[in-house]
This record gives structure tokens, C-alpha cells and sequence, in this order.
């Protein structure tokens, strides 16, 4: 069995169908678990209080933001060097998803910001770039509803893709690239002189895990659209043709 395999349309379909149901089941409980957990059932900080609470959606939702770019970047690469149809839509059906990610870690940044820096907008520098990446993922969307051609249109969003990781990259090490910025470090470090206190840690990796299974399992039903989308568009095109 070679991955590759799974770029051909009928194998993908054939091998996702039976994992979107049981992905979404395990999304919702980790969720529950990992919101409940942190919101209701661990201490507010002794200096955030309560706002310290937001970064069970805040840190879930950067992660992915960042994350889901490099995984259309992964796929973008693919399409260009192996032009296998799947990545391409793979990527496509994860740019709604990402900017998604991106509005709700700008959004929820912003509510914890206020309390904390005074001010609900700065232009630090993970925050601008951040900005500046949720930028990128409404122009790769816009460039591929803007090209009729879908393998035109693969090509040119792969080309972007490439250019917008930069400032994937910008977004998850601005803090460490400069010292300057409201901006505090990374929440969840192998350091663990950086890493915060268990009792938040724990219900934080369990809504990570039901933020990154929610995504896996929206990419797949999002590609499997995609893939449908693409036969009744090739289809259309046949029959004009006759």
C-alpha cells in the first residue's frame, strides 16, 4: 500500500467515508471535555483572573490557523510536483476552515487583550502577522473562485500558498524573532520553566485535540465535496462539448 493511493479521487472517497462520522464523535467529546473543563472547573489566575480562561478557544485556534496553512502548503507542493487533483482540493477545502481559525484567534485575542494591555488592538508583531495571514487566506479563496480553470487556478494558489507561509512563519515565531510587543511567549513549551501550570495545561491539550480532530474532520467532508463538485463541473463541460 503506498499513500499515494489515496490521491486517486475514487480511493480517497472510498477510504473517507467511513471516518467523517466517527471523527466528529470524537471532535464533540473532546470539546465538551476540554471546554467544561477549563471554563467551569479550573482556578481563574492570580494575575489574569478569569480572561485567563479564553485560551481554550485563543490558543486552539492560532495553532490551527498556523497549522492548517502549512498542511495547504504541504498539499499545494504536492499538486505542483506530483499534480495529483486531490491535494489541490484538499487545500482549497481547508482555506475556509483556516480563516475561520485565523477570525477566531484574531476575535478572542482582541477580548483578552483589552483586559490585559488596555487596548483591544496593537500592532505587535505576531498580532500584525497574524493579521497579515488572514489576509493571505481570503486572497487564496478569492483567487480560486476568480479562475474559472481549476487546474489554472491550483497552480496560482499553490504559488501564493508559498509566498503566504512566510507569514505563517512570522505568526507562530514573531515573540522570538523580536523582543519588542505586548505579545506573551508560547503558551505550551517543552520548557518547562515556560510551560503553564498543569491544572490549565491538562483541559488545554484536550481542546486542542478536539480543535485539530474537528478540522481533520471538516477537511475530509469539505475535499469529499470538492471532489463531487469537480465531476459534475467535468461532467457539464462533456456534455456542452457533445
Amino acid at each position: 500500500m503506498s499513500l499515494w493511493e489515496y490521491a486517486n479521487p475514487r480511493k480517497f472517497m472510498t477510504t473517507t467515508d467511513r471516518l467523517v462520522t466517527p471523527l466528529f464523535v470524537l471532535a464533540g467529546a473532546c470539546l465538551a471535555v476540554g471546554l467544561v473543563w477549563g471554563f467551569f472547573f479550573t482556578p481563574d489566575d492570580f494575575r489574569m483572573g478569569s480572561t485567563v480562561k479564553i485560551i481554550y478557544i485563543h490558543v486552539p485556534s492560532a495553532m490551527m490557523a498556523i497549522n492548517i496553512w502549512v498542511m495547504m502548503l504541504v498539499t499545494s507542493l504536492v499538486w505542483l510536483i506530483r499534480r495529483h487533483h486531490v491535494s489541490a482540493l484538499a487545500a482549497k477545502a481547508a482555506a475556509p476552515i483556516g480563516v475561520t481559525m485565523t477570525l477566531i484567534a484574531l476575535f478572542t485575542g482582541a477580548v483578552w487583550g483589552q483586559p490585559m494591555w488596555g487596548t483591544w488592538w496593537a500592532w505587535d508583531p505576531r498580532l500584525t502577522s497574524f493579521l497579515i495571514l488572514f489576509l493571505f487566506y481570503l486572497g487564496y479563496m478569492a483567487l480560486w473562485a476568480a479562475i474559472e480553470d481549476p487546474d489554472t487556478a491550483a497552480d496560482l494558489t499553490s504559488v501564493l500558498c508559498l509566498v503566504g507561509s512566510v507569514f505563517a512563519l512570522l505568526s507562530r515565531y514573531a515573540v522570538n524573532f523580536w523582543n519588542q510587543g505586548l505579545h506573551q511567549g508560547a503558551t505550551l513549551s517543552l520548557d518547562k520553566e515556560e510551560n503553564i501550570s498543569d491544572v490549565f495545561w491538562l483541559p488545554l491539550v484536550v481542546s486542542i485535540a478536539g480543535f485539530v480532530l474537528l478540522f481533520i474532520a471538516l477537511v475530509i467532508l469539505r475535499t469529499r465535496t470538492e471532489i463531487r463538485a469537480r465531476r459534475i463541473h467535468a461532467l457539464e463541460a462533456r456534455e456542452r462539448m457533445a
